[in-house]
């Protein structure tokens, strides 16, 4: 039997566009930094993927920095700064700042000064979206963009990181977006590559890929794509609810992303549904990946409220524009199976 890969907020297959896009790339034989024709073609590929991801991003007129992810594009934007966060934001921008915001239960962040405070668009792993303020410095929006009707000229945010692979593009690849006139003190120092705020040789062929997917991404969201998603992600936990009346779904109360389920189930470990549902063919994440493989409790939800043995019991499904709904009823009759199976163990 085929896997069913139901982790898309750790990464999206690559889309048909994407790729194409990155096979036309490597045929491209210049440095975009060459002023020759070869050259050119290859810095028109560049500000050709900038533009796509501009638009697709609501965020003409806005500086479209290429960074090799999200991570880096953190880095850029919080490093010295003094900003603050809360609990709740990745891993990439926590190592950056404080987390000195308050979280609520429902995984809403209470913001005082937006100016020197970051704030994500939505929560990879509960899929909690946040209300963001005007003048807020930096918001992570690498998982609101390709699935929530984001515009970055209208968000109150000053800068925004997003990343391809999230998407449907390639990994390896992301963006820091800027309102115009922001002071950046560039992190990768060298050539006067990206406006001189990222030094080094662009990846024309990732860049490229990237804004393909972006456009791709575009289009599904003018359409009833991510509205299909979000049916399917409720089937599944009202299923799973009928069966499994102890589990608690994450974030349920307030608005989510429309493909992301986080389930509490007290008494069996995350890692372990996990690895049980991986033999039985079905990807699912215990979390972040990039916290994959480090036996702790999410401290998303610690900082959410939530004590550490129901945070080591959650796990998270994330579906995609390419889920079907016999896809969930399998993975959902296959997780209570063994649900069952744990709890007669437990009795």
């Amino acid at each position: 039997m085929a896997r069913i890969y139901l982790d898309y907020n750790a990464t999206a297959p690559l889309r048909a566009e994407a790729k194409a896009a990155m096979i036309a790339a490597m045929d491209v034989v210049g440095n975009p930094s060459s002023v020759h024709a070869e050259g050119r073609a290859a810095l028109g590929m560049v500000e050709r993927a900038r533009a796509q991801v501009a638009a697709a991003f609501g965020a003409e007129g806005a500086d479209v920095i290429f960074t090799s992810g999200a991570t880096e594009a953190a880095a850029l934007a919080c490093a010295g700064r003094g900003l603050v966060g809360a609990g709740v934001e990745h891993d990439a921008v926590a190592a950056w700042v404080s987390d000195d915001l308050e979280v609520d239960r429902n995984g809403q962040v209470r913001v005082g000064d937006p100016a020197r405070s970051v704030l994500q668009l939505a929560n990879s792993e509960t899929g909690v979206i946040q209300a963001l303020p005007e003048g807020l410095a930096v918001s992570d929006m690498t998982q609101g963009f390709g699935k929530l009707p984001v515009a970055f000229n209208w968000s109150g945010a000053q800068m925004a990181l997003i990343s391809a692979h999230k998407l449907g593009g390639p990994k390896g690849i992301g963006a820091l977006v800027v309102k115009r006139g922001t002071d950046i003190a560039a992190q990768i120092r060298g050539g006067g590559q990206e406006m001189g705020r990222r030094a080094g040789t662009e990846n024309v062929i990732g860049i490229a890929g990237f804004g393909a997917a972006a456009e791709a991404a575009a289009r599904d969201l003018e359409g009833e794509t991510w509205a299909r998603v979000e049916k399917l992600r409720n089937i599944l936990e009202s299923t799973i609810a009928q069966l499994a009346n102890e589990t608690i779904f994450v974030g349920k109360a307030g608005d989510r992303l429309p493909n992301t389920s986080c389930f509490i189930t007290p008494g069996w470990k995350g890692e372990t549904q996990v690895m049980a549902m991986d033999l039985a063919g079905f990807a699912i994440s215990a979390g972040s990946a990039c916290s994959s493989g480090k036996v702790r409790a999410s401290k998303v939800l610690r900082a959410m409220g939530f004590d550490e043995a129901e945070a080591g019991c959650a796990v998270r499904v994330s579906l995609g524009p390419a889920t079907t709904e016999d896809e969930i009823m399998r993975f959902a009759e296959s997780w209570l199976k063994r649900c069952q199976k744990h709890q007669g163990r437990m009795v």
